[in-house]
């Protein structure tokens, strides 16, 4: 053989073997993209029944003091769960849910004649007993007398509470605020303050 030819034989034994391509993979491969968002609207959560009601203070609702008694919240409390159920077609219910607790904070005197608002709101729904929370505000708007009443649903001649009907369950626990029931605009009976007032 040629000293040429010797020449190029050893040097491609000294050239590397070609090696196949291999994909070497990324160190930090990229994060994948985000769900875009729901364009899909989600509905208000349901909120507990409530009502506003108004009265005025009645002389007999007043004591030796000239303000409200204190046992008038009890019954404008009443008043105010009867027209909510009464909005709620639930007004069968008067007769079968005694009163098993009550209690108020009395905030601000009430006088003959004044407007009075009270909102009865539902804070509480269980298997057989209904808790409500109200606020008493006076003409001002401001804070009367605040607290929560406890009641228990007790089917006729029943010897214990009974569970409340699943569509009873919904409306006291779902129906949302209904429509108040407002005094009109005739004048107040009030005339003169008490003397007790100054």
């Amino acid at each position: 053989m040629r000293r040429g030819a010797l020449r190029e034989r050893a040097r491609a034994d000294a050239l590397p073997a070609p090696q196949p391509h291999r994909t070497i993979p990324h160190p930090h491969p990229p994060s994948p993209s985000p769900p875009s968002p729901s364009t899909s609207s989600s509905s208000p959560s349901p909120s507990p029944s409530s009502v506003v009601v108004e009265r005025r203070v009645e002389w007999a609702d007043t004591d030796a003091a000239g303000h409200y008694h204190h046992s008038t919240v009890v019954r404008w409390v009443e008043a105010a769960e009867a027209v909510l159920l009464h909005r709620l077609g639930l007004s069968h219910l008067f007769g079968s849910t005694p009163r098993v607790h009550f209690e108020a904070d009395y905030r601000a005197r009430l006088w003959f004649g004044d407007t009075v608002r009270t909102e009865l709101r539902v804070t509480r729904v269980g298997a057989a007993s209904l808790h409500y929370a109200f606020t008493v505000r006076g003409a001002q708007g401001g804070e009367a007398a605040t607290g929560r009443m406890v009641i228990a649903h007790s089917a006729a001649h029943a010897t214990g509470s009974t569970p409340w009907p699943d569509g009873v369950r919904d409306l006291l626990g779902a129906a949302g605020p209904q429509r108040p029931e407002l005094l009109t605009t005739a004048e107040a009976p009030g005339g003169t303050p008490c003397a007790s007032q100054s």
